[in-house]
Formats: C-alpha cells, sequence, structure tokens
C-alpha cells in the first residue's frame, strides 16, 4: 500500500509540472538528443589511441553528461511556466530551434575534432562568421553524403518527430484530449526547484573531468560548454580585427625604427621565394632518403645550401609568408591574420618587397589558391607586393583542383613566363605559394599519375600532392632556364608549416606545435655558389630569410629590428628560437640547443623533448625538469608572446 501510494505522489509530482502529453513531446526530442549527444562524445573518448578505460571515460563525459541532464531540466521548467498562449508557442519554437542548434554544434564539434584532432571554439566560429568565404571550403570538403544525410535526418525529426510521437501515443494509449492535464496553478517551489538544479548541473558541467588521463581540458568539456567558455574569452577581449568591414576601422600597429638596404656595389641579381605550402621536411627526399616523393628537390639540394633544421614560427601560411618576407615574428595566432587582412598598414615593418623596390626592383606574387583564402591581395599588398596574381587570373582550363580552394601549382606557370617576359630587363622578387599539399590532398593524378607509398589513403594522397608539387618546382626552374633568368636569380625554396596525420593525436597544421607541425624543408640555389652542395645544421627559422638574402646580394641592413641571422654568418649556439600556435592560447615552444619546450597553457600538462635522442617526441621529461626552470620557460615564452603583440597593436591578457 506504502509503495502505491508513494508511486501516486511521484506521479502527482510529475502531473504538477507537465502534462502526461508534454511529457512526451518533450522526451520524445530531448532522450535522442542526450543519446546522441553522448554517443558522439563516446565515440570520440573510447577510440582515442590509449583507452581511457570505463573510470576514465567516464571522466571524460562527466561535464557531457551534467550539461545534458542541465539541458533536460531548463526545457521541462520552460514548459512548466509556459503552459498556454503566445508564451507557449515563444517557448515550443525556441526549444526546437535551439535543440537543432545544439545538435548542430555537436555534430560539429564531433567532426572538426576528428579531422584536426582539437576542439571547436567559439574563435573558429568568430572567424568563420566574419570570413565565410575563407573558411567554407574547408567546411564543405567534409561534407559527406552521409553526414549530409544525417544532418537532413537530424532537421527533420526535429521539427516533426516530436509532434508525430506525441500523437501515435495519445492515440495508442486512447487518451482524451483533456487526459492528463496540470494543475491548474504552477508549483513555483518545484519549479524554482528545477530551477536550481539547473544552475547547478550547468555549473558542474564547466568543469572538466578526466584528470586520470593525458587528455586537455577543453576535450573533457561538453561541446557546448567549451564554445561557451572560450565565447566568453573572446567576449572579454578588448581588441577584436574590424573583420565584417572591407576597410578596417582599427589603428594601425605603431611604425618601428626605418630600414634599407644599403648596396655594396654588387650586381643586382633576380630573388625567387617558392613557399611549399603544408610540406613538412620529413615528407621530401631530401630529408627523407627512402622516399621518392621530390627527386627534383634532391638533385636540386645536391647544389645547393641544405637546411638540415629549419621550422615555421607560426604553423599558418600567411604567418609563415609575413615571417619570412619581413624577418620579425608574425602575429601569432588567428586573430593577427584576421588583422593583416583588414587593418590598413598593418605590418609596422620594412619587408622584404620594399626593401628591394628602393633598389629598383619589381616585385610580385603568384598563388595557385583563390583569393579569398584570408583576404590574400590585402595581406601580401601590406608586405608590399606591387602584383598579385591568384587563380581567379589564371586560365583554369586543363588543370584540376587540388584542394577545396587551390588548383594544380603548374597553373602559376603561365602568368609567371608573361611577367618574367616582361620585366626580365630588371631585378626583380617572384614569389610562388603552391596548394597541391593543402587539405584535403586531392592529388590529381591525369598528369602525373599517383604513386603507391603507403596504404594510408589519407597520408598517400598528401604524399603524392608533395610529388606533384615537385614537378611543378622542376618546371619552373626550366622556365626560369628557358628565359635565360636563372644564372642571374637566386633561389630560396621551403615550407610555409608542416603537416600533421596523428602523430600527436593532431591533424593538419594550424594546432600542431610538434616536429611534423613546424620543421620544414629549406634550402638556398644559388648558381654561383654552392655548386658542390653544402648543408647548414641550424636550427634556424624563417625569420632568418631576409638577412640571408640581403647577404647573398651583397646588401647591408641599415635600421631597422630583424629577429633573424643570416646562414652565411656563424649562427648563435645559444640563441632560443620560439613558436606559437595559430589558435588563440592553446600553445607555445621554445628550441634551445637540442631541448623543445611546449606550453599548453592551462588546458594540458607541460611538455619538455630531447630532440637530439626522441626527435619524434614521444618521451615526455617534464618531470625531470626543476619547477623553477619550467616557470623560467614559460615566463620566457608569455613575455615573447606580449613582445610581439605589442608590435602590432594587439593586447593580450596577461598568464599567471
Amino acid at each position: 500500500m506504502a509503495q502505491g501510494d508513494d508511486n501516486s505522489e511521484t506521479r502527482d509530482v510529475f502531473r504538477s509540472l507537465l502534462s502526461l502529453r508534454d511529457w512526451i513531446y518533450l522526451l520524445s526530442l530531448l532522450v535522442p538528443f542526450v543519446v546522441y549527444d553522448l554517443a558522439l562524445k563516446g565515440a570520440l573518448v573510447f577510440s582515442r589511441p590509449e583507452n581511457p578505460g570505463l573510470g576514465g571515460g567516464f571522466g571524460l563525459m562527466r561535464s557531457d553528461l551534467l550539461f545534458s541532464a542541465a539541458y533536460v531540466l531548463f526545457w521541462v521548467s520552460l514548459f512548466a511556466v509556459a503552459r498556454r498562449g503566445v508564451f507557449r508557442i515563444v517557448v515550443v519554437g525556441l526549444f526546437h530551434t535551439v535543440t537543432v542548434l545544439i545538435a548542430l554544434i555537436a555534430t560539429s564539434a564531433y567532426q572538426y575534432f576528428k579531422v584536426t584532432g582539437s576542439t571547436l571554439d567559439s574563435g573558429y566560429l568568430y572567424l568563420w562568421y566574419n570570413s565565410p568565404e575563407g573558411t567554407w571550403g574547408a567546411i564543405a570538403s567534409e561534407l559527406t553524403p552521409g553526414l549530409l544525410a544525417l544532418l537532413t535526418f537530424i532537421l527533420a525529426y526535429a521539427l516533426l518527430g516530436p509532434l508525430l510521437v506525441t500523437r501515435l501515443v495519445t492515440r495508442w494509449r486512447g487518451w482524451p484530449e483533456t487526459d492528463g492535464a496540470p494543475a491548474a496553478e504552477v508549483s513555483w517551489l518545484r519549479v524554482f526547484g528545477v530551477g536550481l538544479a539547473v544552475y547547478a548541473l550547468f555549473s558542474f558541467s564547466l568543469l572538466p573531468g578526466g584528470a586520470s588521463t593525458d587528455e586537455s581540458k577543453s576535450f573533457a568539456q561538453d561541446s557546448l560548454v567549451n564554445l561557451a567558455v572560450t565565447g566568453a574569452e573572446v567576449a572579454e577581449s578588448e581588441e577584436l580585427p574590424a573583420l565584417a568591414a572591407d576597410t578596417a576601422t582599427e589603428e594601425a600597429p605603431p611604425p618601428s625604427e626605418e630600414a634599407s638596404f644599403a648596396s655594396t656595389g654588387s650586381e643586382k641579381r633576380n630573388v625567387v621565394l617558392i613557399l611549399l605550402e603544408s610540406t613538412r621536411a620529413v615528407a621530401t627526399t631530401p630529408y627523407n632518403e627512402g622516399l621518392e616523393t621530390t627527386p627534383f628537390m634532391d638533385e636540386l639540394a645536391k647544389s645547393s645550401l641544405l637546411v638540415e633544421r629549419a621550422y615555421a614560427v607560426v604553423p599558418h601560411t600567411h604567418n609563415a609568408v609575413t615571417a619570412t618576407n619581413c624577418g620579425v615574428e608574425p602575429p601569432l595566432d588567428y586573430w593577427g591574420t584576421m588583422m593583416l587582412g583588414t587593418v590598413n598598414n598593418s605590418v609596422p615593418f620594412t619587408c622584404l618587397p620594399d626593401l628591394l623596390k628602393e633598389q629598383g626592383y619589381k616585385s610580385a606574387y603568384f598563388m595557385s589558391h583563390e583569393s579569398t583564402f584570408e583576404r590574400s591581395p590585402k595581406i601580401l599588398e601590406s608586405l608590399g607586393y606591387e602584383e598579385f596574381y591568384s587563380v581567379e587570373n589564371m586560365d583554369k582550363e586543363g588543370f584540376e583542383k587540388s584542394s577545396y580552394f587551390g588548383y594544380e601549382d603548374d597553373i602559376m606557370l603561365e602568368p609567371s613566363e608573361e611577367w618574367l617576359r616582361d620585366h626580365q630587363d630588371e631585378p626583380f622578387l617572384a614569389t610562388y605559394l603552391t596548394s597541391a599539399p593543402h587539405h584535403d590532398y586531392r592529388a590529381p593524378q591525369e598528369r602525373y599519375g599517383r604513386k603507391e607509398f603507403t596504404d594510408n589513403d589519407l597520408v598517400n594522397r598528401y604524399l603524392n600532392s608533395v610529388r606533384n608539387q615537385d614537378f611543378f618546382l622542376k618546371n619552373l626552374f626550366d622556365q626560369y632556364k628557358k628565359l635565360g633568368l636563372y644564372e642571374d636569380t637566386v633561389f630560396v625554396i621551403l615550407g610555409d608549416h608542416g603537416e600533421a596525420f596523428g602523430e600527436h593525436d593532431r591533424y593538419q597544421h594550424d594546432n600542431v606545435p610538434y616536429e611534423e607541425g613546424l620543421r620544414i624543408p629549406m634550402l638556398v640555389h644559388d648558381p654561383r655558389q654552392f655548386q658542390d652542395g653544402a648543408t647548414l645544421s641550424g636550427p634556424v627559422t624563417q625569420l632568418d630569410i631576409l638577412p640571408t638574402i640581403a647577404d647573398l646580394l651583397g646588401y647591408r641592413i641599415e635600421g631597422g629590428d630583424y629577429s633573424g641571422s643570416s646562414f652565411l654568418r656563424p649562427l648563435s649556439k645559444n640563441r632560443t628560437l620560439m613558436f606559437s600556435c595559430w589558435y588563440e592560447s592553446r600553445c607555445l615552444a621554445s628550441h634551445k640547443g637540442t631541448e623543445k619546450y611546449i606550453y599548453h597553457f592551462d588546458d594540458q600538462s607541460d611538455e619538455l623533448f630531447e630532440l637530439s635522442k626522441d626527435p619524434v617526441e614521444r618521451q615526455n621529461l617534464i618531470g625531470q625538469l626543476p619547477q623553477e626552470e619550467i616557470e623560467q620557460r614559460r615566463r620566457e615564452l608569455l613575455e615573447w608572446r606580449a613582445k610581439v603583440n605589442a608590435k602590432y597593436n594587439m593586447q593580450v591578457p596577461t598568464e599567471e
């Protein structure tokens, strides 16, 4: 009897909040939503290389469980308050809309993590919102037919499912229209109690679990919670680039000391910079003898100065282009990159095109990408390039797409030859940015075929893309020889950044501070020297290119505040090289001697690798470093970050 009274009392509690129909209506959408959200997170958690086990897995999903419970109770409380009229209609509309949006966010976060190994944060959404033309291609490349079908089903069920399920259950149970109606008066005490529970559950969901695992804190948070947390950080930022406008309203950075090239009477020779998109060192033959992806580069290296250990400063294209051309640290994250494409005079330094222009040089920039990529024309104009050529200016007939925004690199050959013929009687700087190895690695094969380097399709397509790029290099050198320009030209070939394929559970490059993301091929080919080949052990970075070119051309740099050192002069053995991930406050790294230290802010534990013994960075030695030294290395990185941001008039909150 007592048991029956308890059940009756429980039913009365539920009925005092919602009618039976409301419960069915709500739960018919919320239960599938919760199951779907948890299934996505569970699939990520238990597919990690190091299985966390049940205890660790529960910890990594704790935030998701708490958020899901809070989300369910939130709508229960709203439906309990909004019982009829316009308020009920508005709440029902919001219920469907918000649930669809959250399901889409959960799906996007899942797919984003699968593709990049990084969590989706509000910064990327802000970037997409303000510059969809530059990011939509990346998104569209992952929209498979299966994923589109899933999203269509989610949308259809979210809109129609609850209504259909409620009607089916009502008819099956034979309930009259008025059956199960709640009490006329709202039990505000119970609604208040539900509200408190929502607040408590959501608050606890902000605290990531998974402390017993090596996973990042952002991964241990629910995807929407992580967006909310990073969104709050974005909202608190004092300065964000004015991205929506074609002409920026932001103040330009303060100009640095004027710099110039002082001639020493040497003959004026041409300069060619070739930036190899997404090309990591070990994907090329000179750095990996057993891999025959770049036979032309390998042969070229035998009569060039080859740098054995060369690094990108920031593993993102336009940051690398800035570092290479300007000889100073580029903006360190995506806010800075966006600033380059929106703020007039955003580069407060005299870069290579302008330094050479003063000496009578012309300049041109060629890229086999679409110009909408991060407002490339604006960025290259800021760096001082006089002419800009992208695929919109090129004849695409007969050329296949190599990625979602690029074409085969050979598409640059015709406009290059036309420009060179027009400027072959005057010194020039010509820069070429390839696109072949960029994600999504389409590796077109009609022109050069395809080889089987590995049975991993993703990596094989990437390596074939690197191979296709090598054909372009050969064709470009042949072009310079045909036009009689080869002997009078200095060629500098380097990667803009590397590319990761899960070596440290991360993919692509933007958020990869490890060797696969930062270490790049780099060689200097001068037909008048290095004919027997030469090597430089390094380490060096892209910042060293500008002073090296100055030395090769016989110029002396006067003024300026350049960070790099010429390859042709002794490199200091005590200098510390510093790097940054492209994602704001995700990671910084320093290379001192043969040690690399990586600071992940508070997202995961710091790392230390002895590269001479552990070149693939598998053994974290951070536990062997005294705490005082760890704090010193961390402080050096944060001070460097603050100094670089100050140069670009970008303020970042100080990290404690």
